[in-house]
């Protein structure tokens, strides 16, 4: 039987880098399970569908997306949110060792569908020897959360 790892994942904004969280997973835990981390990790409230997209490094378009392997909330893969065009995957169903993830690699975490919350996923380590402890586990915070649904007035009025 092969040795369970230890994922140590840095998720940021992706349109403010400064905003970071630090999630400890194990390899037998699902994607579902990272999501429902980064979800109160992020203070977020109001449960919307959401994707894992395997991105090819560098990739900016946003085609990268289509090409990208997908891994999503079951509700959008029996919509078939995929247009047809190309495979969902299950990611309650998809566990973290089975994405072949490396160290410094990164993928992209998409939160609601229709406020898009995208999340840049770092790989920084992982680890054979751990702790025994209950993860997936919140390690480390910078910045302050958003919120949710920001009132864009007040947003423009603090950054103008």
């Amino acid at each position: 039987m092969e040795k369970e790892q230890l994922y140590v994942l840095k998720v940021s904004l992706s349109h403010a880098k400064r905003i970071w969280r630090r999630i400890e997973i194990l390899g037998n835990q699902s994607l579902d399970q990272l999501h429902e981390t980064i979800f109160q990790a992020f203070d977020r409230d109001d449960p919307h569908m959401y994707s894992f997209y395997l991105t090819k490094a560098g990739s900016k378009s946003r085609k990268r997306f289509a090409e990208a392997p997908e891994f999503t909330h079951p509700f959008a893969i029996e919509e078939d949110f995929g247009w047809g065009y190309k495979k969902l995957q299950d990611a309650t169903k998809t566990k973290i060792s089975e994405l072949q993830l490396v160290k410094k690699g990164t993928f992209e975490y998409l939160f609601d569908f229709g406020d898009e919350w995208l999340h840049q996923i770092t790989v920084e380590k992982i680890l054979d020897l751990y702790p025994s402890e209950d993860y997936p586990k919140i390690t480390e915070k910078k910045g302050s959360s958003p919120p949710q649904y920001p009132d864009y007035d007040d947003y423009e009025d603090e950054y103008e």
